[in-house]
């Protein structure tokens, strides 16, 4: 009760306060980044440097790698020894293309911080996480051809929800491969009914090479995963993920294109909360208006 027994009522802007307080109290919150530092895989060389630890061009080459990664996906250089008894080191990094900046520094950062963890001092390391790959190796270190399959992983179970999944994950294939050469960054992700697919070739691959490359990803996968509901094949230069969600990509999926339709859901959800925010706000001022008149 007010003074003399006169009921208060609410004012307004205490309404409308508390309408914005209630608005972002049900704004979803964006979906957790953990999953861009889970390690896919590791690759570290049986050979040690001398010691058992990187020597200074290691840290010199991270560091080189950490200043590019917020303002470029893809990024390679080397670090000279100043000394002829350390041979030099080069390195790279490359980000998920639909990472933004922060996420692929942060991104790259962890995979770096993981070399020794993962490798001691092994002469080159390759650290894979979801969302970026860091590798380095001494000047030197022998290649292996760009198509040569470094990693895979396939669902548990079939595609035999649906009678025609491998025609819908080959439908699925045929966009990535016609994309992933034409596409900025060597990215691209696509969908066909429910069939959710993701390429990936290294930043400084020619459009040709990166479409062959996912070419081959492809066919590996297709072979080593059978009918499995998703499955993942890492080659030297690129690699390609596909998920089968029979019955919507789940809440708070995973990255790639699950991540981008989580984002785009959680964009068209606050675009709506807003603006039904801003519809009560507007209509309790008219409220106080209207009572502000009968008040006189």
């Amino acid at each position: 009760m007010g003074v003399g027994g006169i009921p208060c009522r609410p004012r307004p802007l205490h309404l409308a306060a508390a309408a914005i307080l209630l608005l972002v109290l049900l704004t979803p919150r964006p979906a957790s980044c953990a999953d861009l530092y889970a390690v896919v895989y590791k690759g570290c060389a049986n050979q040690t440097f001398a010691g058992g630890a990187p020597p200074p061009t290691v840290a010199a080459l991270s560091s080189a790698l950490a200043a590019q990664s917020a303002s470029a996906k893809f990024y390679k250089t080397s670090s000279a020894s100043a000394s002829s008894a350390s041979a030099s080191v080069f390195g790279l990094f490359q980000c998920r293309g639909d990472l933004s900046g922060p996420d692929c520094s942060s991104c790259v950062a962890r995979a770096m911080s993981s070399w020794r963890d993962l490798c001691g001092g092994a002469v080159a390391a390759r650290v894979q996480l979801n969302g970026c790959l860091a590798l380095y190796e001494i000047s030197g270190f022998p290649q292996v051809s760009g198509v040569q399959m470094l990693f895979k992983t396939c669902g548990s179970g079939g595609g035999a929800a649906a009678a025609d999944f491998e025609t819908r994950r080959g439908t699925a294939f045929s966009q990535l491969e016609g994309g992933a050469g034409s596409s900025a960054g060597g990215f691209f992700a696509t969908s066909f009914q429910q069939v959710y697919a993701l390429a990936q070739c290294e930043g400084d691959l020619s459009n040709v090479d990166c479409s062959n490359c996912v070419t081959q990803a492809v066919q590996r996968v297709a072979v080593e995963c059978g009918g499995a509901p998703s499955g993942q094949v890492y080659l030297d230069k690129c690699y390609i993920t596909y998920s089968y969600y029979p019955h919507g990509v789940p809440h708070g999926g995973g990255g790639g294109l699950g991540g981008q339709q989580t984002a785009k859901t959680v964009a068209i959800v606050l675009g709506g909360a807003l603006a039904l925010g801003f519809l009560v706000i507007c209509l309790l001022f008219a409220r106080s208006l209207v009572k502000k008149k009968d008040d006189y």
